[in-house]
């Protein structure tokens, strides 16, 4: 951690944390909705339906994260933390409640129930979204059973850096923006400020937690980070995929004024900001953890993100979307699989991989001296080729994929020695 990032975490204090709670204290029930009925009712179909999309998200993240957060206030190393996990649940819960009412009074939907009104959203949520989401549910019953501090490193890296802290804090940036400058909802954006404001305190307390687990002088510090680093590789490949909008129609954030490209870029440049705060920069992780091309920029990056999604490639696999096999976007893939490569694992030695696809042009991948890059076309000599249709082999790289089922139904079909083909688990893993 470099000295600056360090005695901004000494400069804060659970204790500050808490009284900033106390100070900023608000009810989810002091919130006018009157004006903002006649607000949402002049929102284009369109923007009513992206609305929809969105808060649905919100509401339904709110009820998960409240339900979920007891565990933490157990597994907390200090009192001082626990008490700062007690406050935030309860703004959790209030939260919640504030997206019930804005449903129910200005969007007119769901019921007199929280629970009527979250089954209202469930239609609205996507893979990415429930990938993460579902993460988060296991995270709170492991937590009840394994308190360790690698554990509650893990749990806080989810809840607080990723949940929180990369997806609900872009896509409140961009809706605040948006109703603060038309001011044609006032409830609402009176209402989101008062989330957006939580929500920094929160991650506040997450940056916190992992900049003194993390440490070097910590006694936990390699085990906890081994535990982020695994947690990450776990959720991050769901994580593009959260603002998959319906149908791919990029006019469901373009109709309130920003970009999918605007939500990528922002939430890259907080997530390498927060890790570089932490002590533990993205660029001096394991390899694949963010396997991003450092040369680039966070408008670039998010750029090729975009593309990846928009042609089928990022997101699930589920046969709604044919994969383009379009060459710059099997580049830009191959390229990311690249980098996720871990050159250390081929123990010196000269590796080549081919992939020989049914409906696209091949590709191979060269790991020599520490150094990997893909490259189009047919190598001689690989050490293992993969011969499959693009779709099959992308379907087979998506975290919740079932690898074997393909391969005993011979949709994926691996070609070289038994310890080439192990070893080449251990380079992709």
């Amino acid at each position: 951690m470099s000295v600056a990032s360090q005695r901004l975490m000494d400069n804060i204090s659970y204790e500050d944390l808490y009284k900033r709670w106390e100070q900023g204290n608000w009810s989810a029930y002091d919130i006018d909705f009157s004006a903002d009925v006649a607000g949402w009712a002049a929102l284009s179909d369109l923007q009513r339906a992206s609305a929809m999309w969105i808060y649905s998200m919100f509401f339904y993240g709110e009820d998960r994260v409240a339900d979920t957060l007891a565990p933490y206030v157990t597994a907390a190393p200090t009192e001082e933390q626990s008490y700062f996990l007690a406050t935030q649940q309860v703004d959790e819960v209030r939260h919640s409640l504030f997206f019930h009412r804005f449903f129910k009074e200005v969007i007119g939907v769901g019921g007199e129930s929280i629970e009527d009104t979250l089954a209202a959203t469930l239609p609205q949520l996507n893979w990415g979204y429930r990938g993460v989401f579902d993460r988060l549910d296991r995270m709170a019953e492991e937590l009840r059973k394994d308190t360790s501090l690698p554990k509650y490193a893990q749990a806080i890296t989810l809840y607080h850096l990723i949940v929180e802290g990369s997806l609900a804090q872009p896509g409140q940036h961009f809706i605040e923006d948006f109703f603060a400058k038309g001011g044609a909802m006032p409830g609402f954006s009176a209402g989101m400020a008062n989330v957006s404001r939580d929500e920094q305190r929160h991650i506040g307390f997450g940056v916190k937690v992992l900049s003194e687990l993390l440490a070097p002088e910590h006694p936990a510090s390699e085990e906890c980070r081994a535990a982020v680093v695994e947690l990450l590789r776990e959720v991050l490949p769901y994580s593009p995929a959260v603002f998959r909008p319906p149908n791919l129609d990029r006019a469901y954030t373009e109709c309130y004024g920003f970009t999918m490209e605007d939500i990528y870029a922002f939430g890259l440049k907080l997530v390498r900001q927060r890790w570089r705060t932490i002590g533990f920069p993205t660029e001096e992780m394991p390899p694949g953890v963010f396997p991003f091309d450092p040369d680039k920029s966070e408008e670039e990056i998010a750029a090729d993100q975009v593309k990846l999604m928009l042609g089928g490639i990022l997101g699930p696999s589920d046969g709604s979307v044919a994969p383009s096999t379009d060459p710059e976007l099997m580049r830009l893939w191959f390229a990311i699989t690249s980098r996720v490569a871990d050159p250390a694992a081929a123990n010196g030695s000269p590796l080549v991989y081919q992939w020989k696809f049914t409906d696209a042009d091949p590709w191979h991948i060269v790991i020599d001296n520490g150094s990997t890059r893909a490259e189009p076309g047919l190598a001689p000599n690989p050490a293992v080729t993969i011969e499959a249709s693009w779709a099959d082999w992308l379907a087979s790289t998506k975290p919740d994929a079932n690898p074997l089922k393909l391969l005993f139904s011979r949709r994926i079909r691996p070609h070289g020695s038994l310890r080439e083909l192990a070893r080449m688990r251990k380079v992709f893993n």
